[in-house]
Parts: C-alpha cells; sequence; structure tokens
C-alpha cells in the first residue's frame, strides 16, 4: 500500500467509524430513556433536558462545516511550506493517535483554566443529568478552540490526514462515556477513560471540579494530578445552576455573566484577568 492509498484508507476508515458511533450513540440513548421509564426517572424535565443537548448540535455543525473546511485549507497550506514532514506509516498514524489524545488532553485542561475558552466549553457541561445527548451538547465555537490547539501537530511535520483522522478518533470514543448505565470496569479503570472517570469530570462538587481531563487514555490525568476516582454519584451541572431548558440560553448563558464581570473591571489589568484566568477569578477586593 502507497502512502496516498494508506492515507485515503486512514481517512475512510475514520469518518466511518464516526458515523457508526453516532448510530450506536442515538441507539444508545433510546435504551437509557427506556430504562429511565422503566425505573421510573423518566419525566417531562429530563425529555427537556435531553432534548436540549441534541438541539445545540444544529449551530455547532453549522459552524463546523465552516470552520472544518477553513481548518483543512490552513492545515494543507502549512504543511505544504515547512520543509520538514513526518513520514507517513503504521507508526507515525498511531504516534499522532497518542498525541493526539495528550494535545485533547492539554486543550480539555485549558478551556477549564481560562474563561475565555471556558466559554464554548461551559454548553457541554452545563446540564444537571448525564446520558448520551450531553455527548452531543456542544458550544457553535467549541470547533475554533480545536484547531487552535492541534495547530502544533501540523507544525511538528505530520501529515493533516492523519492529525483529522486522529482527532475524529479521540472525539468519537467519547461518545460512549456520557451515561450512567456503565459501571466501573475493573482493571481498565487503570488505563482508559471510562464513563465512571467521566462522570468524574462531569460533578460540580468540590472534589470533582477541575479531574479527569482525559479523551482516550486516562494516563494523563494520572501522570499530570488530576486524576480522582467516581466515589458517590456526582451533582452534575456548573457551579451556579443553569436550569434553562432554551437552547439560547444554553449557547450563551456564561456570555451574559461574563459581560457583567467586563463592565465591572477596574482597569486592564482586572479585564484581562477575568478573560484569561480561571471562570471563578475575582479581584482580591472582592475575594476578601
Amino acid at each position: 500500500m502507497n502512502t496516498d492509498e494508506f492515507l485515503n484508507y486512514i481517512e475512510f476508515m475514520s469518518f466511518n467509524i464516526y458515523d457508526w458511533v453516532l448510530v450506536f450513540a442515538l441507539a444508545f440513548l433510546a435504551l437509557e430513556l427506556l430504562n429511565d421509564v422503566v425505573t421510573k426517572r423518566f419525566t417531562g424535565e429530563r425529555m427537556l433536558e435531553t432534548l436540549s443537548s441534541c438541539v445545540t448540535q444544529i449551530p455547532y455543525y453549522l459552524s463546523e462545516m465552516f470552520i472544518f473546511g477553513a481548518a483543512v485549507y490552513g492545515f494543507f497550506t502549512i504543511h505544504e511550506m515547512i520543509p520538514w514532514k513526518i513520514p507517513v506509516n503504521m507508526h507515525t498514524a498511531a504516534l499522532v493517535l497518542l498525541l493526539a489524545d495528550l494535545t485533547y488532553y492539554i486543550e480539555h485542561y485549558c478551556i477549564h483554566k481560562i474563561r475565555l475558552f471556558w466559554l464554548a466549553h461551559s454548553v457541554h457541561h452545563s446540564s444537571g443529568m448525564m446520558n448520551t445527548a450531553t455527548a452531543f451538547r456542544f458550544s457553535l465555537f467549541d470547533p475554533v478552540v480545536s484547531v487552535l490547539f492541534h495547530l502544533p501537530l501540523v507544525l511538528m511535520g505530520f501529515n493533516p490526514i492523519l492529525i483529522f483522522a486522529a482527532e475524529i478518533l479521540v472525539q468519537a470514543y467519547q461518545f460512549w462515556l456520557h451515561n450512567e448505565m456503565i459501571g466501573k470496569l475493573g482493571p481498565l479503570e487503570w488505563i482508559l477513560n471510562t464513563p465512571s472517570h467521566h462522570r468524574v469530570h462531569h460533578g460540580s462538587d468540590d472534589k470533582y471540579i477541575d479531574k479527569n481531563f482525559a479523551g482516550i487514555l486516562i494516563i494523563w490525568d494520572r501522570l499530570f494530578g488530576t486524576f480522582q476516582k467516581e466515589e458517590e454519584i456526582p451533582k452534575y451541572g456548573l457551579t451556579t445552576q443553569m436550569t434553562s431548558k432554551n437552547p439560547i440560553t444554553v449557547q450563551f448563558y456564561e456570555f451574559s455573566k461574563l459581560y457583567k464581570d467586563l463592565k465591572s473591571a477596574k482597569g486592564a489589568g482586572e479585564f484581562c484577568s477575568y478573560l484569561f484566568k480561571g471562570p471563578g477569578w475575582k479581584p482580591k477586593s472582592e475575594d476578601a
């Protein structure tokens, strides 16, 4: 198999896997809703929350179409310009997947720690429940952040097709993590990100906040000190709960809060701190 055939195969397989994951996710969501009915957890509020999560896909995919197109053009342009290029083969494809998973961890950590990025990611965390629909709950600004963090892989010399394929696989893996039906998975919990680990990530309890940023491999959290095991079922959602089921409110809930803080800023220092420090940052005078 020559390089072009290998790249075509990688591209086809990654998108094909993603399509099948979507089918699986929808089927599993139907199973979760049926389980809610059987266990008498099903309520109109839970159904509205589920629908609200699903509807966020509309603006997200519209944004994704334009941004992904721009990223394809930009990444390939940069790849053609740089003089160093890493060979394309099974070994480099595996290396890109590993680096893309590490990139996801770094990206995920940063979007929790930088408020400007949190504006987008807070949409994913704003649901007060945990089911597969939460995996579809995205901001229309999410694709912009992802492109920025994956740009270094292009600058390292990796073929953009390998990068896009790896990014798709890292995202596709995470659909099955958003549920309460799957318990702990024994030895797999040491290496892989699992539903138990990801339930912790969506918790707003003090000990669960900013933990378990992994995409596929939980080893990154174990290595960098951000791991927390699930000890009890988390309280899902934001620390200041967003209870609206209106898709527009879901998309822009954090924007109004940031706007109020920026208006109250006393000087450029506070203004920049509100943008680039953590979501809970306040001036010292307000912390006292």
